[in-house]
């Protein structure tokens, strides 16, 4: 059973009518998908501000919705699949995975990333991210490796998946970066020990 949330993100946009494969992962920032900043809040306008005004002969932009994502969790929290109009993400948590502290990928977690492959097929998808991710405890230079090594342990359980000398891989190790809950709780922290494989959505 799975809990669906379908976040709708609409954006009118007004504007005046004026004028080669990598096979472990790299030390170097790239930031993740979805983590990047966020917009400041909305000023507060006043609509008779002449200044808002068009210009004479300038015309609108026809309205445009930017992005729709729709995020799909299971019950437990042990994964989390996010679509966008361009984009598919899934994101599996550690436990699922791995052992404590260990990189080796588990029978079940094999199986898990076997349905992902076959999703990454199914897209026609050949520019792949694997990200790997811990919590905060510990030191960060530990966690650092850490998600370093279980971003390529699922990098190469999906080579082996998908065998296709196409493909392009970017795996990544970012350790206690860019959580998407907080840390200062179990709960949250479990959520945060994770691998993130996204991968551009097909036109099908």
């Amino acid at each position: 059973m799975t809990h669906t949330r379908l976040l709708l993100i609409g954006t009118v946009a007004t504007l005046l009518a004026t004028g080669p494969a990598v096979a472990r992962a790299d030390d170097g920032p790239s930031v993740p998908p979805g983590t990047e900043a966020s917009a400041s809040a909305p000023v507060e306008l006043d609509p008779n501000d002449p200044d808002l005004k068009l210009p004479d002969g300038a015309t609108l932009a026809e309205p445009k919705v930017l992005d729709i994502k729709s995020v799909v969790e299971d019950q437990s929290g042990d994964e989390r699949r996010e679509d966008t109009n361009t984009n598919v993400t899934f994101a599996l948590q550690a436990e699922v995975l791995f052992g404590k502290d260990s990189a080796k990928i588990s029978a079940q977690a094999r199986a898990r990333i076997s349905v992902i492959a076959n999703e990454i097929e199914t897209q026609n998808a050949t520019r792949i991210r694997v990200f790997g991710f811990t919590d905060n405890l510990g030191s960060s230079a530990h966690g650092d490796v850490l998600s370093r090594k279980r971003a390529n342990a699922v990098h190469g359980i999906l080579e082996q998946e998908l065998s296709d000398a196409n493909i392009t891989y970017e795996v990544r190790g970012y350790g206690e970066d860019y959580p998407i809950a907080d840390n200062s709780t179990e709960e949250g922290r479990k959520k945060n020990r994770r691998v993130e494989i996204s991968f551009p959505r097909g036109a099908n």
